[in-house]
C-alpha cells in the first residue's frame, strides 16, 4: 500500500519519529536505587499507596519508575508535536527564542481564512500538550504576547494550539488578564486536529497521521539497534537491603528499606535499624546512607 500522508513525505515522517524516539535516550537508561531516589522518594506516600491500592512491591516500584520516566517524556512528545511542522509546506519552526519565541509560524500568501470570515496571511502559534497545563498567570502572559503580536502585524492571527484539547475546536480564546475577562476574534484556541486541517487542507490530516504513527514507530524501533529495553534493578536492591535489616518479617523489612530512601538520617531510624553496623562493611547500605540525606 502507498504512503497515505499527502502533507509530509514518508522519509521525513520516519526521520521525525526517529528523532523523537532519540529524545527518550535518558529515559531508557536503567533505574538503580540511586537514580530512583535522586529527588528523594516520599516513603510515607509509598507506604500509603502500597496498602491503599493493594499493590505488590513489583507493581508499586514499577509504577513509580514509570511515573518518573513519564514526567520527563512529556517534553519529548512536545518535541514531536512542534517540530513536525518544519516538514509541512508554508510552516516553519523557529529556533528557541527566535522570531518572537513562537513554536510554529504558518504563512500563506494566498490567505488563511478564519471562522467568521477574517482573512490573514500569517498565523503565530503557541503550542501546548494539554489544555490544562497553563495556570492563570501563564495564560495571561501568553495572551498579552499574542495581543502584542497583533499590534505589530495587523495581517495575522494568533493560535493557542492544544494537542489534547477538551474537544475539536477553533474558537475565540477567552481568558483573564489582571482580573479582567478578555477575548479577540484573531486570538484563538484551536485543537491540533483543526490546526492540521487548516495548514494541510485535509480535514482528516491529524487522524491519518495517528493511523500511520504506530507502524512507523515499530519500524524505527525494529531497525535501530541502539534502542534497548532497560533492566531496572531498584526492586532487587531494595530486597537486598531488606534482607540485611533486623525485622520480624519480610513485609516489614521492605517497608523499612523504603523508609531508608528518605529517612536514613532521621532520628530513631539509624538506631532502630542498626545502620552504623552495616555502614562499616556493606557497600549498598553505605551508598544509601550517604546519598539519601534530607535536603540533598
Amino acid at each position: 500500500m502507498g504512503w497515505k500522508l499527502g502533507f509530509i513525505s514518508e522519509d521525513d515522517f520516519t526521520k521525525h519519529v526517529a528523532a523523537t524516539i532519540a529524545q527518550y535516550d535518558k529515559k531508557l537508561l536503567p533505574f538503580d536505587i540511586e537514580k530512583f531516589n535522586s529527588n528523594i522518594v516520599d516513603p510515607i506516600k509509598v507506604i500509603f499507596d502500597k496498602n491503599v491500592y493493594q499493590y505488590s512491591w513489583d507493581e508499586l516500584i514499577g509504577n513509580e519508575i514509570f511515573r518518573q520516566r513519564d514526567k520527563s517524556a512529556n517534553n519529548d512528545i512536545g518535541y514531536f508535536h512542534q517540530r513536525i511542522f518544519q516538514y509541512i509546506d508554508k510552516c516553519r519552526v523557529p529556533d528557541n527564542g527566535k522570531e518572537g519565541g513562537w513554536d510554529v509560524i504558518y504563512h500563506n500568501e494566498d490567505g488563511i481564512y478564519l471562522p467568521g470570515g477574517d482573512r490573514v496571511k500569517t498565523v503565530y502559534v503557541e503550542m501546548k500538550n494539554k489544555h490544562n497545563t497553563m495556570n492563570s498567570s501563564s495564560a495571561g502572559k501568553t495572551y498579552i504576547k499574542m495581543q502584542n503580536q497583533l499590534l505589530q502585524n495587523d495581517d495575522c492571527a494568533c493560535f493557542l494550539v492544544e494537542a489534547i484539547a477538551k474537544k475539536s475546536q477553533n474558537v475565540k480564546w477567552t481568558t483573564t488578564v489582571n482580573g479582567t475577562s478578555v477575548s479577540h476574534k484573531r486570538i484563538r484556541r484551536v485543537s491540533i486536529d483543526q490546526f492540521y486541517a487548516l495548514v494541510t487542507g485535509s480535514e482528516t490530516a491529524f487522524y491519518d497521521l495517528c493511523m500511520e504513527l504506530p507502524k512507523t514507530i515499530s519500524k524505527v524501533i525494529s531497525t535501530d539497534n541502539t534502542i534497548t529495553v532497560p533492566h531496572d534493578t531498584v526492586l532487587e536492591e531494595l530486597r537486598e537491603i531488606a534482607g540485611k535489616l533486623n525485622c520480624e518479617n519480610e513485609e516489614l523489612a521492605m517497608d523499612m528499606a523504603v523508609y531508608l530512601l528518605g529517612f536514613s538520617t532521621y532520628l530513631g531510624f539509624g538506631k532502630k535499624l542498626s545502620i552504623p553496623d552495616y555502614e562499616k562493611d556493606d557497600n549498598l547500605l553505605k551508598r544509601l546512607y550517604a546519598y539519601a540525606k534530607p535536603g540533598k
